[in-house]
């Protein structure tokens, strides 16, 4: 229904609807799921992965050439359905070169995570993921919110209940294989505002540093 009209598309699905990203992903898992891990790795040289979200997706290679390969003929694969590659999120990135604007290594965004070329203990290549400091800003904006407002609504003893069921939910997603600092940063963060917070409450400071380990010790 549009502005009063109730319509029936013959192909398509309407914007904003339900169902859109649904049937949008049954119809990139045979679109590009499969014809990668299929047609298309089988023919590679090197190790490959594919990691997709809705219509946003990371195809990672171990090899330049067989990166270059895939690029040149991933636009074909989405045209022979009618799709098209965004030309502004499609980009060849080379981890293993410098970074930009005097960067060390080179980085690139992807699902809230800052992806880059590292090493294992055992000296191997590995890529490595942190959250991306714009998602560790916004998350630590949010929770600054969330205590401000909330430090008077419940005891003590509550609002450090509810506080831990935030800090697991941040931990379930972002708690990944190196990125520990990143985790821990937004630990402490939280940890200061809510000794801030919990200060400002009215009466005498007795809210310290080390009761406020109960906001960890209980998550």
């Amino acid at each position: 229904m549009e502005n009063g009209q109730v319509s029936y598309p013959e192909e398509g699905s309407p914007q904003g609807a339900s169902v859109s990203p649904l049937i949008s992903n049954i119809f990139l898992h045979y679109v590009l799921d499969d014809w990668f891990t299929e047609q298309i790795q089988p023919m590679l040289k090197g190790e490959s992965f594919i990691i997709r979200f809705a219509d946003d997706y990371l195809l990672g290679f171990m090899s330049r050439e067989d990166a270059l390969r895939v690029m040149e003929v991933l636009p074909k694969r989405m045209a022979k359905y009618g799709l098209t590659l965004h030309t502004g999120k499609t980009r060849l990135i080379d981890l293993s070169e410098p970074g930009q604007r005097g960067e060390e290594k080179q980085t690139f965004d992807f699902l809230g995570f800052t992806h880059y070329l590292g090493k294992s203990r055992k000296g191997k290549r590995v890529l490595m993921r942190k959250t991306s400091s714009k998602k560790l800003n916004a998350s630590l904006k949010r929770m600054h919110e969330w205590i401000k407002l909330n430090r008077h609504k419940h005891s003590i003893p509550v609002l450090i209940a509810k506080l831990n069921q935030k800090l697991r939910g941040h931990y379930g997603y972002y708690g990944i294989t190196f990125n520990a600092r990143r985790i821990s940063s937004y630990y402490q963060q939280t940890k200061r505002m809510l000794h801030k917070w919990l200060n400002r409450r009215g009466g005498k400071r007795i809210w310290t540093g080390s009761r406020s380990q109960s906001s960890r010790t209980n998550g």
